[in-house]
């Protein structure tokens, strides 16, 4: 009898432990979401991995999105999320337009929202899996939640990788094309962000033909998009955009099971 009650006591004990330790990470969770709403992360998980896999310094140069070139938020929308302003963090269109494409066979691409690369580059790491794939959506509820849109865009160019050890806007418009970041063109906005996919191979300052092309049609694209704000009522009339766009997905869904 008293081994049965030793054995239930180190149960009972364990999972308490467990439940303790996953109430702190909660906690902690919670908390470094809501500081780094007004706190600038200071170092991201991918800029450590790059350190101690490759020896990749780490260049990077805060700056406050009033201090960033427009074009390069205008890039960013255009090229990875041209809904961030009307979503919550999670593009439904996005996400059916990769399901059809892996249907018919064509290329796979990602559906990732601004939101949720800038929740797995500030609180994640890059290898693929189902455990990030989940911290990342609980991440991205997180920002969604307790940081605006500015805040989210601001955070994404500043730590963003643009290249071997080069981190954000403003580091990669001066190693580049030595300028500030406030400075930048729309071509070589557009240049860099056309470098996201694989910035550790690509060059903004000396663009192959491929990645020179790209660019051209981000351009386009920044184009067609106007000029993004962060104000209440430019928010509210994306939302609503947005929705009337995905119940138009809907019934091209429904048709397509027709």
């Amino acid at each position: 009898m008293a081994t049965k009650k030793k054995s239930s006591t180190k149960k009972r004990g364990f999972w308490r432990t467990l439940g303790l330790i996953i109430l702190i990470c909660f906690l902690l969770s919670i908390f470094f979401t809501v500081i780094f709403r007004w706190v600038n992360p200071p170092v991201t998980p991918l800029m450590v991995i790059r350190k101690v896999q490759y020896g990749y310094p780490i260049e990077k140069k805060w700056k406050d999105i009033d201090d960033i070139s427009p074009y390069m938020v205008k890039a960013a929308i255009a090229s990875e999320d041209c809904y961030f302003l009307g979503h919550n963090g999670f593009d439904v269109i996005a996400l059916d337009i990769v399901m059809q494409e892996r249907k018919n066979g064509v290329r796979k691409r990602g559906g990732s929202t601004i939101s949720q690369q800038t929740a797995k580059n500030v609180f994640c790491w890059p290898r693929s899996s189902w455990v990030r794939k989940g911290l990342e959506t609980y991440y991205t509820f997180l920002i969604e939640t307790f940081w605006s849109k500015e805040r989210i865009m601001e955070v994404y160019l500043n730590v963003i990788e643009m290249g071997p050890g080069i981190y954000g806007a403003e580091a990669a418009a001066q190693h580049y094309f030595n300028r500030s970041a406030a400075n930048l063109s729309p071509r070589q906005a557009a240049l860099i962000t056309a470098c996201y996919p694989a910035p550790l191979h690509r060059d903004p300052s000396h663009p192959s033909g491929y990645l020179s092309r790209q660019a051209g049609i981000i351009q386009g694209r920044m184009s067609r998009y106007g000029n993004p704000k962060f104000t209440d009522e430019y928010i509210a009339g994306c939302q609503k955009r947005y929705k009337k766009a995905v119940a138009k997905m809907e019934k091209r869904r429904k048709a397509r099971k027709k």
